[in-house]
């Protein structure tokens, strides 16, 4: 899942044009195999060293990615014909010298990961990121990119937020940071276009949609996703302004692909295994979590990734509301969408809050802190081992039950004050002019908003630089949602990973601070034998166990640790899972005054958006997409429930 590498289309009218533009020629005679060949041009070189990079990252990753490891076959001649040598001076670039001031430079790479990072090539389809894809030159960073694809299958098409060149198969960028941020998909794709309308502007939004499913299937699914775009929408007021007058969904749901979402100033990525029929709506958090991104994050984008370098990692105190504040408006649209229901808005509250709530890192750091942790965990690669349990919480998660809690805490404590408003002011001040904000431009907006400095100052203090918690319980309460022990009475040693294998049950991650398990002794690479006596073999043999306990029960565990036989003492506890449930479930009354909050907070905000977009089977408890008439379980007609 995400940051636009600075582009403004200002540039198309810069005098940088007047340069020669660099051009790609890119070609798949070996996509079978995986593999691109490309050719780029260089004309009226500025030194006399060209300096040819692979990118080290990609926007809305900030780990290394080292994209030149598939790299090979590098050639290159200049303007006559001259053979030049390409000389590697580290893992990531090439110079070349005694040219003509132009130079051609072709080169092989191989990608088979198609998803928001990498490129994936293969006889159905060419998905490129164009940093995992293109070289590029220093000092020419600024000049127009033509490029050409060429294919051979009549049937692929090009899906990209690049503009349109001379022909079907031609795309320009005004620079290099445009270019970088604009992933291209060349396949038989589905196209469904519409039109919106926003500020009397009138734009396109484009939903391309390569997969395996049918015509009906599409069609139900471009629909809600107009439900979703829509709903966003109405959050702030007005679309932002797509260059080119064109927003485009590049969507890949088939087996071979990667899971992944990734935003770019125009475009997204959705790449997933599942499919239209049984995943739409999984498939829809992601639509929604990256079309929120238009805003927040593409024009409402953090000062400290400005501008974004190809060449480190890049790293961020703000990711809490750049990544978290858009995972909680991502189901939250849905909701107001009539796309889930309650139970399972509440359900995904349960499962973040859950993790929040006990995960021994939130100790360590609050949000802002974990933020600064994703050059180490947004998809950054290391061989050795890692603590993450015990010392990292996602900023999607903790930033997602931190929007939860600003926006419950605001709309108790000030009248017409909601997370929308503060949301929408930071669209007037720092996306519409992108002028990019700090930790201190957000704290200020909720001063302003709620017009209540101390509330904002207090509200960052506690729970975006530091790491207390909100009474989520009192909040929840307003909406008619019971947070409550998930498990009441249940005894408890701790969540763990093991391994069963030739009558060894071998503990394969660390075990989580805090939790019986830890405090016993037991950690990674252990091997239980016993606990009370019993032999563990299975899972099953240890749910039985803990099933007879109950807390404060003490038991003797026998391990082998490092090669060293050991007896423990395992205290049970009372298992600390959580849940979050309708008072509907819990016999609690819904009052008038909770309805009317679930009103505010959870329905649409655009009058008839997204009813009448689900059927749902009473009989096997599944939703469908609207254009299915009948239960493919067990024949019976689907019962119309939009408020379900």
């Amino acid at each position: 899942m995400r940051f636009l590498f600075v582009c403004s289309l200002c540039l198309l009218a810069s005098t940088s044009f007047a340069q020669a533009p660099v051009v790609y020629l890119v070609s798949f005679p070996n996509a079978a195999h995986h593999e691109v060949e490309i050719t780029v041009t260089f004309k009226d070189i500025p030194d006399d060293t060209l300096k040819m990079r692979m990118s080290r990252t990609s926007p809305g990753r900030y780990a290394l990615h080292e994209f030149a490891k598939n790299v090979y076959n590098v050639l290159a001649v200049d303007g006559k014909g001259k053979d030049l040598t390409a000389t590697k001076v580290d893992p990531h670039q090439w110079n070349i010298t005694g040219h003509n001031r132009t130079v051609k430079v072709s080169y092989t790479i191989f990608g088979d990961r198609a998803d928001g990072t990498y490129m994936g090539i293969d006889h159905t389809h060419a998905h490129m990121n164009i940093p995992a894809t293109f070289m590029w030159a220093r000092g020419m960073e600024d000049r127009q990119v033509e490029v050409q694809f060429e294919w051979s299958d009549s049937t692929w098409k090009v899906a990209t937020q690049l503009k349109k060149g001379k022909n079907a198969s031609t795309y320009t960028a005004p620079d290099l940071a445009y270019f970088i941020d604009s992933p291209v998909e060349i396949s038989a794709f589905d196209l469904r276009t519409w039109e919106v309308t926003s500020g009397n502007k009138e734009q396109s939004i484009r939903l391309a949609i390569h997969h395996d499913g049918t015509e009906a299937e599409v069609d139900a699914y471009t629909q809600l996703v107009q439900a979703v775009v829509v709903e966003e929408t109405a959050i702030f007021g007005e679309l932002p302004i797509f260059d080119f007058g064109e927003y485009t969904f590049i969507s890949d749901y088939l087996p071979y692909v990667n899971g992944d979402g990734m935003e770019h100033r125009n475009s997204t990525i959705l790449a997933s295994t599942g499919n239209l029929e049984e995943n739409y709506i999984r498939l829809l958090g992601t639509v929604s979590h990256e079309f929120f991104h238009c805003w927040n994050v593409e024009r409402i984008r953090p000062r400290s990734l400005e501008p974004f370098n190809l060449e480190a990692a890049n790293m961020s105190s703000e990711l809490w509301f750049a990544e978290g504040f858009t995972s909680y408006y991502a189901d939250l649209v849905l909701k107001r969408a009539h796309i889930i229901s309650l139970d399972r808005y509440a359900s995904g509250i349960t499962r973040s809050l859950s993790v929040v709530h006990n995960a021994p890192g939130r100790k360590l750091r609050g949000p802002a802190g974990m933020s600064q942790f994703a050059p180490f965990v947004d998809a950054g690669v290391s061989i050795d081992q890692r603590n993450f349990s015990n010392t990292f919480i996602s900023y999607y998660t903790y930033g997602a039950m931190t929007g939860l809690a600003l926006d419950l805490s605001l709309r108790k404590m000030f009248t017409g004050v909601t997370l929308d408003e503060v949301m929408k002011e930071m669209w007037t001040q720092h996306g519409k002019s992108e002028i990019p904000y700090t930790n201190d431009d957000i704290e200020r907006v909720l001063g302003e908003v709620t017009g209540d400095r101390a509330f904002a100052k207090t509200f960052f203090n506690q729970y975006i630089h530091q790491h207390d918690l909100v009474d989520y319980k009192d909040l929840l309460a307003q909406a008619g949602l019971l947070l409550r022990e998930a498990y009441p009475g249940k005894a408890w040693i701790g969540s763990l990973s093991l391994s069963y294998a030739r009558e060894k049950t071998r503990v394969t991650s660390p075990t989580l601070i805090g939790t019986p398990i830890y405090q016993s002794g037991v950690d990674r690479g252990d091997v239980i034998h016993q606990i009370d006596s019993e032999a563990i073999l299975s899972e099953e043999d240890l749910d039985r166990i803990i099933e007879n306990h109950a807390p404060g029960d003490t038991v003797t565990i026998k391990l082998i640790s490092r090669g060293v036989d050991k007896t423990a003492q395992l205290i049970f506890r009372v298992h600390p899972g959580l849940e979050v449930v309708p008072f509907e479930h819990a016999d609690r009354e819904v009052t008038v005054d909770i309805e009317a909050f679930r009103r505010q907070w959870l329905e649409t905000r655009v009058p008839g958006n997204g009813e009448d977009l689900r059927r749902y089977c009473h009989t096997c408890k599944r939703a469908y997409p609207f254009a299915q008439e009948y239960c493919r379980y067990d024949g019976d007609p689907l019962q119309l429930t939009s408020k379900q």
